[in-house]
């Protein structure tokens, strides 16, 4: 069984040219491993959870092990565990993804890239012992790929991944019940690559229970045959779709079907799996990068619809070009971008080698009509990292709490060999 121990550091203070009170506080939970982003790879959708008081957090130790921890929200001494069980950390993909259902029992997906489903429960409400191993459906459960935990209104909880493999899967959803405490499936595959592709998605449920859903084609396990940025989104737990519009899907959605929000060719450095967000109105909004037609440098953009049709912005000036090209984990001098708004502000969060591989936080007080202000939220390179924020308590709080760690990556799935075998897990808050 694993071992658990308090930890209580000091806080370190930044100064943040927004935040209401003028501080950032970076707590740190103990090391974790670093010679590639398994730790913080942009899909480990739930990497941070906060359920109640209660603020949960999840990566591999320097051993591999898969390991939990927890805070009071107000609290920077943390709680740890490490569990019985261990992931192929050398293999970005093998992401370590948490929920916690409306009844305080954490969920626990991890080590899977094209693998049989690994998945457990907490053996309490609260606790971070975990049960043993279990199945959910039983269904399509032997090549699994991206676990997501989203939990509903209800306290119920969604899981979404992907059944197959690079350029020819389907992304299946399962709910589990907090009545019965059972699993049952949602849609066996909502968008179908039809042998042919597959979608890499993003995916948000916004403060009315609506799930947004946006993705990327990919026609091949290569990168540059990413094309398109699509959406859909439900407002019955996932079981009808509709288009922007209002007008439903006929399930599964194809390439034919799909509503695509911003159109953009192969061979254009459209990235995969980003984040997006919904504002007050239910408004989707899609942060992600590609390069224009013409121009050898990418740019973060951020896609939205307004309630009558999709808009694109610009988040600021890139000047340095890159290529995306191949298979496996990339070793990218940019981060894929997270996004949160509240309304009517919106913070795009991201790291870029031409800010010193930082954390750095875009900010535009009114989407569209004020420009972008930047901030570095570190003073330290975060290297391979790429952005998680807790999103349950950004929605219940207005709270900014970011998954904080420097990782080495090496491109095309290899281990960073020279790099340290860990470094410290921080959790940053933004007031």
């Amino acid at each position: 069984m694993g071992r658990m121990r308090l930890i209580l550091l000091p806080v370190v203070i930044m100064m943040c040219a927004f935040c209401s009170v003028a501080q950032v506080r970076l707590s740190e939970v103990g090391p974790g491993y670093c010679r590639t982003s398994v730790n913080t790879a942009v899909f480990r959708a739930g990497s941070l959870v906060t359920h109640g008081e209660e603020q949960y957090v999840s990566y591999y130790d320097a051993d591999g092990y898969v390991t939990l921890g927890k805070r009071h929200i107000d609290s920077d001494g943390w709680t740890v565990r490490r569990t019985q069980y261990k992931g192929n950390v050398a293999d970005a993909h093998n992401v370590i993804s948490i929920g916690v259902d409306g009844d305080g029992y954490i969920h626990v997906a991890f080590d899977h890239h094209g693998h049989p489903l690994r998945y457990c429960r907490s053996v309490r409400p609260g606790s971070l012992e975990l049960g043993q191993l279990e199945p959910m459906t039983g269904v399509d459960e032997n090549d699994v790929t991206y676990p997501e935990f989203y939990r509903l209104a209800d306290g119920d909880m969604l899981f979404a991944y992907r059944s197959g493999a690079s350029g020819r899967g389907n992304l299946v959803l399962n709910r589990y019940s907090t009545v019965d405490r059972r699993w049952s499936r949602v849609q066996d595959i909502l968008i179908d690559g039809q042998n042919e592709r597959n979608a890499y998605w993003q995916m948000h449920v916004d403060a009315s229970g609506t799930i947004h859903l946006s993705w990327v084609w990919r026609e091949t396990w290569l990168v540059e045959t990413n094309h398109d940025l699509c959406y859909a989104r439900s407002s019955d737990n996932g079981l009808t779709w509709q288009r922007s519009d209002g007008t439903p899907y006929s399930l599964p959605i194809t390439l034919s079907t799909a509503e695509v929000a911003w159109p953009v060719p192969q061979n254009s450095e459209l990235i995969n799996q980003t984040g997006m967000t919904a504002d007050v109105d239910g408004h989707p909004y899609i942060a992600t990068y590609w390069r224009d037609a013409g121009s050898a440098v990418p740019q973060y953009r951020l896609v939205w619809h307004d309630g009558t049709s999709w808009h694109m912005n610009q988040v600021g000036e890139r000047k340095t070009p890159f290529s995306l090209s191949g298979g496996g984990t990339k070793m990218i001098p940019v981060s894929r971008p997270r996004i949160v708004s509240d309304g009517t502000s919106a913070w795009y969060i991201f790291r870029d080698t031409e800010r010193g591989s930082r954390v750095t936080v875009a900010r535009t007080r009114r989407l569209g009509e004020e420009p972008w202000t930047f901030t570095d939220m570190t003073s330290f390179s975060v290297d391979a990292w790429e952005p998680v924020v807790d999103v349950s308590l950004w929605n219940s709080a207005r709270r900014l709490d970011i998954f904080v760690q420097t990782t080495a990556q090496g491109d095309g799935e290899r281990v960073a060999g020279d790099a340290a075998e860990s470094t410290p897990v921080y959790v940053l808050t933004c007031p």
